[in-house]
């Protein structure tokens, strides 16, 4: 044999090797490939998350519509298991089980917990500078807010959560009333219901306040326990049973005009989670804000055509009682305020609200001026 054949076939046995070593390799990354989704798959994690609502409420399902989203964007590997209220724990204390790992989550308010600390009520149910549900969820992300709000739980209550607040909710009304409230006085020696600062409002107007959860209002009233009281919207309130013991209602107050709803989960649960997944509970609440806020438009403002047809008389707040709200809430911020901590809240929120209401105020053009233009007048 020729010296160049026997080069030309040492060659030839060397590329054929070559390539059965890549085709080898090649099928190894295949399988590597093939298999991946079914290890991510494996890694999967079902939460316990209970709501503070009862299962009927339009909260309960808001909290369904944010593990709906978890759960779709997760493909699987992160399930939240929603419960109602009650289902193993009561609503008030929802956040001492997702503490200590009882439950991994759950959805209610930050008011809830103003017992532990009043400025937990500054995190959605504080004094009314002028803003709305919006603004103070963009005082959450922009302006600080989170990290107050991560310095009071992880810092200052030594807490074993995360949080999340999300949804913006209208304002308030002042109430179920057996009587209308024509001036402020008719809060003097009023039994009333309603939760966190938003306690403290009312008795600087001479109520008597009773906290209670939502499920409880209802009964509440019809035994005469007490007199008047607020939950929250049209929705809950006709499912709740309001319109069967109550035949007034009253809208706009200034006792919680930026309330939003709170988001929790057990620490050691959420920092165990792969970033992509601690990046879908994140946005899932952001999503879930803008959808819930859509949401309850429709659906309040359907609802409280009900409630009127149910025989209910539907009035707004006095603006005398309006404006006794607001002098409240001077009193009750200079008392908490000789709290370090409470203050620092305090003047980071109307640092916010005095820069951007002050933009808003000068940019938007008067709603009510263009409704009454094209609906008053028909």
């Amino acid at each position: 044999m020729k010296k160049g054949h026997l080069s030309t076939s040492k060659s030839s046995s060397v590329s054929k090797q070559s390539r059965r070593r890549f085709l080898q390799v090649a099928g190894l990354g295949a399988a590597a490939t093939i298999a991946a989704p079914q290890v991510s798959r494996a890694q999967t994690a079902t939460w316990k998350f209970q709501s503070t609502w009862p299962n009927r409420d339009i909260f309960h399902e808001f909290c369904n519509d944010f593990a709906k989203r978890v759960n779709d964007m997760s493909g699987g590997r992160l399930k939240i298991d929603v419960l109602a209220s009650g289902a193993i724990v009561p609503a008030f204390q929802l956040q001492d089980a997702v503490h200590a790992g009882i439950l991994d989550g759950g959805h209610g308010v930050a008011a809830y917990w103003y017992g532990k600390n009043k400025a937990y009520a500054l995190f959605g149910t504080g004094p009314s500078f002028g803003w709305d549900a919006n603004s103070f969820l963009g005082w959450m992300n922009y302006g600080g807010g989170y990290d107050l709000y991560n310095e009071l739980q992880n810092q200052i209550l030594k807490l074993n959560i995360v949080g999340f607040l999300s949804g913006p909710m209208p304002a308030q009304p002042l109430g179920w009333f057996k009587s209308e409230v024509t001036s402020a006085d008719a809060f003097k020696g009023l039994k009333y219901r309603t939760v966190g600062l938003a306690a403290d409002l009312n008795r600087q107007l001479g109520a008597a306040v009773t906290i209670l959860a939502g499920g409880e209002i209802v009964p509440a009233l019809e035994r005469g326990v007490i007199d008047g009281a607020e939950f929250n919207n049209p929705s809950s309130d006709l499912v709740l049973g309001f319109p069967d013991v109550s035949k007034i209602l009253m809208l706009q107050s200034y006792h919680q005009s930026g309330e939003t709803f709170e988001l929790l989960f057990n620490k050691t649960k959420y920092d165990a989670l792969a970033p992509e997944l601690k990046a879908i509970v994140k946005y899932a609440a952001e999503s879930e804000s803008a959808d819930m806020s859509w949401k309850a438009l429709d659906r309040y403002s359907k609802d409280l055509e009900a409630i009127r047809a149910r025989g209910v008389k539907v009035t707004k707040t006095p603006e005398s009682v309006l404006q006794a709200q607001l002098d409240a809430w001077n009193k009750v911020i200079d008392e908490f305020s000789k709290d370090p901590f409470f203050k620092k809240v305090i003047d980071s929120q109307k640092a916010w609200v005095q820069r951007t209401y002050a933009y808003e105020r000068l940019n938007e053009p008067s709603r009510e001026m263009a409704y009454e233009h094209f609906f008053k007048a028909t």
